[in-house]
């Protein structure tokens, strides 16, 4: 049986009020970081990355890995129903969006060029994440 998301819903105005201008910008409004700049890009500590919105954990530092792609890469998210993904024809481009299933931000984008075995690369921005370190650990850039 798959658990249902209680969903966070608030207007716009609420989420300009929480999130920096970048952070606004990435998860309400679909925009990008760019590419290399991102504060977790080269994080190699232990821990969850949740969403900045709201909390939800969208991934685990036990799925991160090296893509050379210049933005935080996962192979897999957290759990069953941490993420959403939608078709994304922005840009000219066919893609699928990743959202947190909690407050619908916007992630970024999972391919499927990723490492085996599912050969999935979740491309997310920093911007959209806060990590939590594990009890010992700390941020490791």
């Amino acid at each position: 049986m798959v658990r249902s998301v209680d969903k966070i819903r608030k207007p716009d105005e609420a989420w300009r009020a929480e999130l920096t201008p970048e952070q606004y910008a990435v998860t309400r409004k679909q925009a990008t970081e760019r590419p290399g700049t991102g504060e977790y890009l080269h994080n190699n500590a232990a821990g969850v990355y949740r969403c900045v919105c709201c909390g939800n954990p969208v991934f685990t530092s036990d799925t991160k890995f090296e893509s050379h792609c210049g933005w935080p890469s996962f192979t897999a998210p957290a759990g069953s129903t941490s993420l959403e993904e939608h078709a994304d024809s922005s840009h000219g481009m066919r893609r699928v969006e990743v959202v947190c299933a909690r407050c619908d931000a916007h992630l970024g984008h999972v391919f499927e060029d990723g490492p085996a075995p599912a050969g999935l690369r979740y491309c997310i921005n920093s911007l959209a994440l806060r990590f939590e370190p594990a009890a010992g650990d700390q941020l490791q850039k």
